[in-house]
């Protein structure tokens, strides 16, 4: 099984499922920190103004594992790679279960987001798995799992914290992922990627590809906006839902964010347009409902019926818009070069979770210094310049 075509031809139906599932079991490790900005950094004594390192560190580490070890599926046998990284994983979320003081925390969580990157090891196996007319479906359909393990990690997160303190989810977590170890070593396909350049080599060649591949660039820095102001939206808003306004509990900020789940149905239906060829129209309706979902959070008197029913609707829209946004990019990038999607997806993904770490930083200062309403302000602002900048991109024949 060492062609694509050999792959494509012996992969079984249930091999979607499988990934998609581990996908979402993966990256909802990078998410469950969100909701517990505020308990955990009571708990460890962090100042709110520098409480969003909690998330940013996690996003960090998660950058620079795109960057530094998603390339490695290019030339290390995937199957392998992605238990080591789960390994790994497991061990960084025990860490951060047992942590007490604030330095121990911060630097599990780093690697909590280093060894995540696993998930981005099998988005683009996914690709390879799937022929050309159907390749935006396939990505899409995994796509989605991996949106409904971030979509649901908030809510899961916050109904554990309230029951059993927030120490257990990451407890919970880190036996989950040796469970999908186990599961993954015995279920996942072996792929052997075609003899290539060593390591050093790669990493040198991801500079050229990102020099020369502008469809590249323009999908990284779109999902890059789109990405910070989910970070931000996700970061702030718990703590505006617990605030003064709306004196919420951690179950209730569950519930509220349970119902961003239904912005993953965006993914599979993204990339059946874009196996269609309306990549240019779908990237410019998410960017748009982005700006919009902001407006929208805006509506009603502050702590009234009206404002959560407005914020709720906002959290919808803005989680369809960046599930759709994504998939256009990722079926966009991986149509570029069979033998170099490990690195473009590290590219893609690295340089967008940059806006990530930047959006919950920003949004925790914002959120602290001025409330809702700067930090609403922000999140208007970076779609609606992509927005701008997507207007110069040329159309595609």
């Amino acid at each position: 099984m060492t062609s694509a075509t050999a792959q494509r031809a012996e992969a079984p139906a249930w091999i979607t499922l499988l990934l998609a599932t581990a996908c979402g079991m993966i990256v909802a490790n990078l998410y469950y920190a969100q909701p517990l900005v505020g308990p955990i950094a009571r708990a460890l004594q962090l100042s709110p103004e520098i409480a969003g390192l909690i998330v940013t560190l996690i996003q960090i580490g998660y950058c620079a594992g795109l960057l530094l070890l998603v390339p490695l599926g290019d030339i290390v046998e995937n199957r392998r790679l992605v238990l080591t990284l789960i390994g790994g994983c497991a061990a960084a979320l025990l860490a951060a279960a047992l942590a007490s003081h604030a330095s121990v925390f911060l630097i599990a969580g780093c690697a909590i987001g280093l060894c995540s990157v696993a998930v981005q090891v099998l988005v683009p196996f996914a690709a390879h798995l799937a022929p050309e007319h159907a390749r935006g479906r396939a990505v899409g359909n995994v796509t989605s799992g991996l949106l409904m393990g971030i979509m649901l990690a908030r809510p899961v997160s916050s109904v554990v914290s309230d029951l059993f303190g927030w120490h257990a989810i990451f407890a919970a977590s880190a036996v989950a992922m040796v469970l999908l170890g186990v599961v993954l070593s015995r279920k996942l396909p072996q792929r052997r990627p075609a003899p290539g350049v060593n390591y050093i080599g790669m990493l040198g060649s991801m500079a050229h590809l990102l020099r020369t591949q502008p469809v590249l660039r323009r999908r990284a820095l779109y999902q890059a906006a789109m990405f910070g102001v989910f970070s931000l939206f996700w970061t702030t808003t718990p703590l505006y839902l617990a605030g003064p306004a709306f004196h919420m509990s951690q179950t209730g900020i569950a519930v509220f964010a349970l119902v961003g789940v239904t912005g993953a149905i965006a993914a599979p239906m993204a990339g059946r347009y874009a196996d269609h060829g309306h990549s240019h129209q779908m990237t410019a309706i998410a960017l748009a409902l982005g700006a919009g979902s902001f407006l929208l959070s805006r509506i009603g008197a502050e702590g009234s019926l009206l404002s959560l029913l407005a914020l709720t609707v906002a959290a919808i829209v803005l989680d369809f818009a960046v599930s759709s946004n994504l998939v256009i990019g990722q079926r966009a990038i991986f149509s570029l070069s069979d033998e170099h999607r490990s690195r473009l997806n590290g590219l893609y993904m690295a340089i967008f979770f940059v806006g990530g770490a930047i959006g919950s930083s920003v949004g925790a200062w914002a959120y602290a210094r001025a409330g809702w309403p700067l930090a609403s302000w922000i999140g208007f602002a970076l779609p609606a310049i992509a927005l701008l900048y997507f207007r110069t991109e040329p159309r595609q024949r």
